[in-house]
């Protein structure tokens, strides 16, 4: 092995910072291609386009990641090939049976995953979307972990290795404020903490909707919309127990998830955002200018990660289509699109 003479120590050093830097700016450059964004795609509308036409929209807006809340036909065979990122949920009204059966889970699994793999490219399995045992969706919270553990033997049995987890709300904090106080309600927390287990155990993120524009609406007497939008140039909240400053509500939010999994024995849990957005009419503060300013600043600021996080964020925003079937009417405005595929503002995710 060839070495530095002491006359060249010098011009050696140099060239070994320089060639340190620049794998340090390659490896950075490779990281941030992780948090590349995804949208989420929903179907309650009598007036969207059709899958293959939906597919090719992500492809040639560069949208390389796809929440699909429920499987169809139509949507998983236009994606086969799409080498477009799949997370695809099972339905809350079909744990029940996928959680008492072996059999029933193994029959959805080779239905909707088997049968368009390897074309299809499967990142994660939803079993169930916002469940708690507090909200209106609480007769199904005690079937999503048996679900789950279903569903992921059905998966390994057929030789695939896929993430299966469940996407929650920030509804099961309790505090969230400061971030570091963050941690879950005493009353959610023996539903929560053998969830987290069953990740922790499979190497799998907890998916979490995370939602600062419901946050500021509920708050608009305390919480500036700047500090909402991303658009605060300076920090609003200084934590005095993690010693971190927050200039965003994300990443608040989001940090205050990372404290609670910390508490509930979930160091080595991640997170991914699997919604997030703003609508452009129908609320608070509802406005184009808005959604476009949130969603252009939330792809680039999930690129580096929270303060309590660093690094990229999976993060998916809350969705491609205005859905004309939902209510209130607040509710049928997320769209980045509308139903005949055009954009409501610019946004780029390249």
């Amino acid at each position: 092995m060839a070495t530095c003479s002491a006359t060249e120590s010098n011009y050696c050093s140099i060239v070994a910072a320089t060639m340190l830097l620049l794998f340090g700016l390659l490896m950075a450059m490779l990281d941030v291609t992780g948090a590349q964004t995804g949208v989420c795609y929903g179907l309650n509308g009598n007036n969207l386009p059709s899958s293959q036409e939906v597919v090719d929209l992500y492809k040639s807006q560069n949208i390389q990641r796809m929440r699909l809340y429920a499987p169809t036909q139509e949507a998983l065979q236009a994606l086969i090939g799409s080498n477009i990122e799949l997370m695809l949920g099972v339905p809350n009204e079909d744990l029940q049976g996928i959680s008492s059966s072996n059999s029933i889970a193994n029959d959805w699994v080779q239905k909707n995953i088997v049968a368009y793999s390897p074309g299809v490219k499967f990142a994660y399995i939803v079993v169930g979307n916002e469940i708690s045992p507090i909200n209106d969706k609480a007769q199904y919270a005690i079937y999503v972990l048996p679900a789950m553990q279903n569903i992921l033997a059905a998966i390994l049995a057929s030789g695939l290795q896929i993430k299966v987890s469940t996407s929650v709300d920030t509804g099961l904090l309790g505090e969230s404020f400061p971030p570091a106080l963050g941690q879950f309600r005493d009353d959610v927390i023996s539903y929560i903490r053998p969830i987290i287990s069953f990740l922790d155990q499979n190497g799998a993120p907890l998916l979490a909707n995370v939602y600062p524009y419901f946050s500021y609406k509920a708050n608009t007497g305390s919480i500036d919309l700047s500090y909402a939008l991303f658009t605060s140039s300076s920090i609003i909240v200084q934590d005095p127990y993690s010693g971190l400053g927050y200039q965003n509500l994300f990443n608040a939010i989001v940090d205050a998830l990372h404290f609670a999994l910390d508490k509930a024995d979930g160091v080595n849990v991640g997170i991914v955002v699997s919604e997030t957005g703003w609508p452009t009419a129908g609320g608070t503060s509802t406005t184009v200018e808005n959604a476009e300013t949130y969603n252009n600043n939330l792809i680039q600021h999930v690129k580096i990660g929270t303060p309590r996080k660093h690094g990229p964020l999976e993060t998916y925003v809350f969705a491609m289509f205005d859905e004309n079937e939902k209510s209130p009417e607040e509710e049928m405005h997320w769209g980045l699109f509308t139903p005949d595929k055009q954009a409501k503002y610019p946004i780029s995710f390249s």
